[in-house]
């Protein structure tokens, strides 16, 4: 959503320098309007893009980040399982995708699995 915000601001940016540009034959008071409209049009917009819209963008994906570190670990353990590895190896697997201040080292991950059933039923 952010992304069509900061593309919107700009579009409405440059039709404004390309509104001025058809009017080039005008007379240069109707020129200077639209010169300083266009110019103040594409302040407003690099100012909303830079000062807003990127900022507010930044802060929702440190927000997220998390979320999509979770949903992508269960993504490699679930993908490893259903190409037939070991669930230890889709573990690992899963292990890998984490980063490094969140992710269990070995030991800690073997005690957690040690006392988990064996599923072979």
């Amino acid at each position: 959503m952010l992304v069509i915000i900061g593309i919107a601001i700009v579009l409405v940016a440059v039709l404004g320098v390309i509104h001025t540009m058809g009017s080039i034959t005008e007379p240069p008071e109707v020129l200077g309007g639209l010169i300083g409209a266009a110019l103040v049009g594409t302040f407003l917009g690099v100012l909303a893009a830079y000062g807003f819209v990127a900022p507010l963008a930044r802060a929702i994906d440190a927000a997220y980040s998390g979320d999509t570190e979770y949903f992508g670990c269960m993504k490699a353990a679930i993908l490893a399982h259903m190409q037939g590895y070991a669930p230890r190896i889709s573990i690992e697997l899963a292990r890998k995708t984490l980063s490094p201040a969140v992710k269990p080292n070995f030991d800690e991950l073997e005690v957690a699995v040690s006392g988990l059933p064996s599923g072979g039923g």
